[in-house]
């Protein structure tokens, strides 16, 4: 069971566009009557053309290398009250934990999927024991399924689901071990393809496992990737890019 104390960054761009003002045209001079009274002339005033702020959408299949703040991703965490150091730049995206039995997750929060393929390349820069991991048809109210791979070599897929405001249940739904697994420090690609009612299981883009998970009626949601610190610290789990494309 894990406690998650949920924090957001969201940050949101937008784009602006101006309407040309109207210019008005000369009309043929009239001649007026003569009047005991002169009755004045007044222009009728044209509206002054407003500015409007489109928001500008956030993309639904991209690679993101990290060359700017996380825009539209939520930072979750869980197992410790000390905050995580949660860094993009430098074409990275750094989740650094500092005290033990810690989780961290970044969900993509502008978009849901169905059937949907995410890929990362990612490095343990800490050298301590830990688990790095992809997220997929993440819902606040009906769970999320999660693939992780640990730096002894095995790999796990968990269902999780909220219980309450802060507390999670995780089932295990499969375990195994591979040696395409490369040890700490070594630079490595995952992949989870959600497909229908089956995930696969993706290292170096090569299918290692595919499992049914059908018994867990989740039949889309968000994506992001994850990282967690066990007994030994500091954890510093390095993304150089997180790829999101269609299965």
């Amino acid at each position: 069971m894990k406690k998650i104390l949920l924090a957001c960054l969201l940050f949101v761009t937008a784009c602006q566009s101006a309407t040309p003002v109207p210019v008005a045209t000369l009309s043929p001079t009239a001649t007026i009557p003569a009047s005991p009274t002169p009755i004045p002339l007044t222009d009728t005033p044209v509206p002054t053309p407003t500015l409007e702020f489109t928001p500008t959408p956030l993309p639904r299949l991209f690679t993101n290398e990290f060359d700017s703040p996380l825009a539209g991703w939520v930072i979750l965490q869980t197992g410790s009250d000390t905050a995580p150091k949660v860094n993009a730049e430098n074409s990275t995206l750094t989740l650094q934990m500092d005290t033990p039995f810690t989780w961290v997750y970044t969900i993509y929060d502008a978009q849901e999927y169905g059937d949907i393929h995410i890929n990362a390349r990612f490095t343990n820069q800490g050298g301590s024991p830990a688990s790095i991991g992809l997220i997929c048809r993440y819902s606040e109210t009906d769970g999320w399924l999660e693939y992780n791979v640990y730096s002894d070599g095995t790999y796990s897929v968990l269902y999780g689901q909220w219980l309450a405001n802060g507390i999670a249940d995780y089932l295990p739904v499969l375990s195994g071990s591979s040696n395409a697994i490369l040890a700490s420090g070594s630079s490595q690609e995952i992949g989870l393809l959600c497909s229908g009612t089956t995930l696969s299981l993706l290292i170096d883009q090569t299918i290692i496992r595919s499992v049914d998970v059908s018994r867990f009626e989740l039949s889309g949601g968000k994506v992001g990737v994850t990282a967690s610190s066990f007994e030994n610290t500091p954890v510093i789990a390095a993304f150089d890019w997180v790829k999101v494309s269609e299965p």
